[in-house]
This record gives structure tokens, C-alpha cells and sequence, in this order.
């Protein structure tokens, strides 16, 4: 089946995007608009879970954690991909098994360069 699609086609998907994008913009302007105004200093005080704030927010943090939670997500992220795969394991043959030993060669090459740099070691 050879389905040639135009630039037309796609017109429903490019509607509902833009009402999509204009009832959000129009519900926040709507709702800033005609929304209450009190302020007070109890209102305007930052609020943690009923706890009172104590010092500054922009206390310097360790790039240790960013750069671990960055790997968290990455390696998670890869880890989807491997659903469909398995899902589709048998109808891919030979050379999806291939592909995926190929993905996982990088991946694992990926994590082995992370240890490597003593990026999970934490102090």
C-alpha cells in the first residue's frame, strides 16, 4: 500500500493544535483577568508544606546530583525502548536482533565511559 500523503492531510492535526493552543491561552488570559486580587502578607509568603522558610533558596548544590539525576533519566529513557522491541521481537528478525545488540553495545559503552569517569561515585 503506497499512500502518498499531501501537505492538506495533515490540516485536522494542525486545527486542533491551534484550538487546542488558543482555549489554552484564552482560558489563562480569562482566568488572570477576572480572577480575585488580595494580596496580603500571609498570602504573599512562600509556602513549603506548612513549614516556615528558613534561610535563602539559592543555596549552591552539588553538580553530583544534577549530573546523576541527568544519567537517571537518560538511561530510563533508553530503557523504553526495548518495549517495543520485545513486543515486536519475532516480526523483526535477524536484523532487529542485530539493531538491539547494537543499541545496547552503545548503551552499555555509554555506562561503562560513566563508571569509568567516577561519575557514580558519591562523596
Amino acid at each position: 500500500m503506497n499512500a502518498t500523503y499531501l501537505p492538506v492531510d495533515y490540516l485536522p492535526v494542525l486545527i486542533q493544535l491551534g484550538l487546542a493552543l488558543g482555549f489554552i491561552v484564552t482560558t489563562m488570559l480569562v482566568t488572570h483577568n477576572i480572577g480575585p486580587k488580595r494580596h496580603s502578607q500571609k498570602k504573599d509568603d512562600p509556602f513549603e508544606c506548612g513549614i516556615p522558610v528558613q534561610g535563602d533558596a539559592r543555596t549552591p548544590i552539588s553538580i553530583k546530583y544534577f549530573l546523576i539525576a541527568i544519567l537517571f533519566v537518560l538511561f530510563d529513557v533508553e530503557v523504553i525502548f526495548l518495549y517495543p522491541w520485545a513486543v515486536n521481537f519475532k516480526g523483526l528478525g535477524m536484523t532487529g536482533f542485530i539493531e538491539m545488540v547494537l543499541f545496547m553495545g552503545l548503551l552499555l559503552a555509554g555506562f561503562y565511559y560513566v563508571i569509568r569517569k567516577g561519575i557514580l561515585n558519591w562523596e
